[in-house]
């Protein structure tokens, strides 16, 4: 099929989605002998650049679910990327809930860029709110899968003799279509929890380094006063668990209820990743 590079693209906020993203990759590049580049564009000042591929390109491209779905505050960018017929990995990462529709959004989406999605998987991740739901993972068995999923994508570009093989398979994954609402979290009487407009606090531990200004997807922290969140927050807790002071906490009773009630429930049982391919 002539494939000339592997890209590894990703937003990941705590680095659970990059994990898995850049193991996929790896594990292309010794099976394919080509090398890799790495795209991030979990910052703010990232996502001011285009993204654009070509036929000869595979892109990995991996992304957080957030509440069963894209984060949607994200998907604007993931739809000004062009595709140009590459061939594409679509990932999800979520925190041992479910990804509901969150691969099938993926996917779909980059097909709609140019895009032609050979095969796709659902991982876990440490949960971005919590350190005790998925807590280390992805772990080794995580990675295993990731490897067989290089496996059979590799397995999959070598079968194909040309372009016009390959449009005519689709690659078929979990999820609904149309879209399923997000998630909505509940407390045990029902009662919908929201926790959009909810913002991390700033403990006098902070020593102003200004890690979290750099890092937040969203530039919501004040560049003169780290202690000052004046921006939408999305909750993907990078400034929480990626700050050198652990200065940064949330406190807000709707969140940590349901961050409970989402240690309790899904706590439990292990979710293990799923891989989709293309059938011949």
């Amino acid at each position: 099929m002539g494939i000339e590079k592997i890209f590894a693209v990703y937003f990941s906020g705590t680095g659970t989605t990059k994990k898995v993203v850049t193991q996929v990759a790896k594990g292309l590049s010794t099976a394919l002998n080509l090398p890799i580049y790495e795209i991030d564009f979990t910052t703010y000042e990232a996502r001011k650049q285009n993204l654009e591929f070509c036929k000869n390109d595979l892109v990995v491209l991996g992304m957080p679910v957030y509440a069963g779905r894209l984060p949607n505050l994200i998907l604007p960018y993931i739809k000004t990327i062009k595709g140009n017929g590459a061939m594409a990995v679509p990932i999800v990462l979520y925190g041992n809930r479910n990804y509901d529709d969150g691969l099938m959004e993926l996917k779909t989406e980059l097909d709609k860029d140019g895009f032609h999605s050979i095969s796709a998987g659902a991982f876990i991740g440490e949960h971005s709110f919590s350190r005790k739901l998925a807590a280390g993972r992805p772990d080794s068995k995580d990675i295993e899968v990731a490897d067989n999923l290089a496996s059979l994508t590799a397995e999959i570009i070598n079968s194909l003799s040309s372009e016009e093989k390959l449009l005519k398979y689709e690659l078929q994954v979990k999820g609904n279509m149309p879209l399923s609402p997000y998630y909505t979290p509940r407390d045990r009487k029902g009662n919908p929890i929201d926790i959009r407009k909810v913002k991390p606090k700033t403990k006098e531990s902070c020593n102003k380094c200004g890690k979290c200004i750099s890092m937040c997807p969203m530039n919501a922290i004040d560049a003169s006063d780290p202690a000052l969140v004046s921006g939408v927050c999305i909750k993907c807790c990078a400034c929480i668990k990626r700050c050198p002071q652990e200065a940064k906490y949330f406190e807000d009773e709707g969140y940590l209820y349901h961050m409970r009630e989402l240690e309790e429930q899904y706590g439990v049982t292990r979710k293990e990743p799923e891989i989709f391919s293309i059938n011949f």
